[in-house]
């Protein structure tokens, strides 16, 4: 693994530089046990304060990762590995087109979380504007959302009217089971909430570890196979879906970094209300 580090100026005086570091893209992409070995080690030295605060960039080969809340009924039906991590949230899909993020900085106790994911969620919201998609949050769904059209506006599953959408009566649909139209990767088609980033952290003695994905060019029938974020009523999008062109990582990268930048370097943060 051959990494690349840059450092960027603190925007707020006396503010230490937030430190990027490049594990790898490509036919370089991480591995994801190594790179959660690596998290493990800058967390290390972050809490020793040996390091400034450091966010590692990456793109991983395909890979099903599941956070504690993870249920069984939402992993891939067909017995595909999947690996059992310590961040928060359910189970996603990393791989190529996906850049992914992992800052890990140390933040005042006791640690506001929300207040964390909320300056990740606006880092990622702000690139996306940029490239001209308008995205959003959704209230008790972290991450990055394209909204769909209301509820009667969309085109009809099948052919068939709202009203016998089987999701709509049945809590225990399963569009794995149930072909494409249901597939999460043709939310967009149907016009339905789409998620475009996800977001997962883990915070141990004050220190962040995990962090987000931003979808720019993937193959987002990776996602069909389970059941993003245990969401079953919305589905998944990418940059390149919604812009209608293809947006690779290296066009996104830097982008990502800047409002990173501005967002976390600029925001003070403050010990959760207790």
């Amino acid at each position: 693994m051959t990494a690349v580090t840059t450092a960027s100026p603190g925007s707020v005086p006396g503010s230490p530089a937030l430190r990027y570091v490049h594990l790898g893209f490509g036919a370089d992409a991480v591995d994801y046990e190594e790179a959660w070995q690596e998290q493990r080690r800058v967390h290390a030295a972050r809490f020793a304060d040996e390091i400034p605060d450091t966010c590692l960039l990456l793109e991983h080969p395909p890979v099903y990762t599941a956070g504690r809340r993870t249920a069984d009924s939402e992993r891939p039906l067909d017995g595909t590995p999947v690996v059992d991590v310590d961040r928060g949230g359910k189970i996603t899909w990393h791989g190529p087109g996906q850049l992914v993020g992992y800052p890990i900085l140390k933040l005042p106790r006791p640690v506001d979380v929300v207040a964390h994911v909320r300056r990740l969620e606006e880092a990622l919201l702000r690139t996306c504007a940029e490239f001209g998609v308008e995205t959003t949050r959704v209230e008790g769904r972290s991450g990055v959302w394209v909204l769909g059209d209301p509820v009667d506006q969309r085109p009809a599953l099948g052919g068939l009217k709202l009203d016998f959408d089987p999701r709509v009566a049945d809590e225990e649909f399963d569009a794995r089971l149930n072909g494409p139209e249901y597939a999460p990767s043709n939310a967009g088609q149907r016009r339905e909430d789409r998620k475009l980033a996800a977001i997962g952290v883990r915070i141990a003695k004050g220190v962040t570890m995990h962090g987000f994905s931003l979808n720019c060019n993937p193959d987002n029938t990776w996602f069909d196979r389970i059941v993003p974020c245990g969401i079953r009523d919305a589905g998944v999008t990418s940059l390149s879906e919604e812009l209608g062109r293809d947006v690779p990582i290296a066009e996104v990268l830097p982008v990502v970094e800047r409002h990173l930048r501005e967002v976390l370097e600029s925001a003070v943060p403050l010990p959760r209300a207790v």
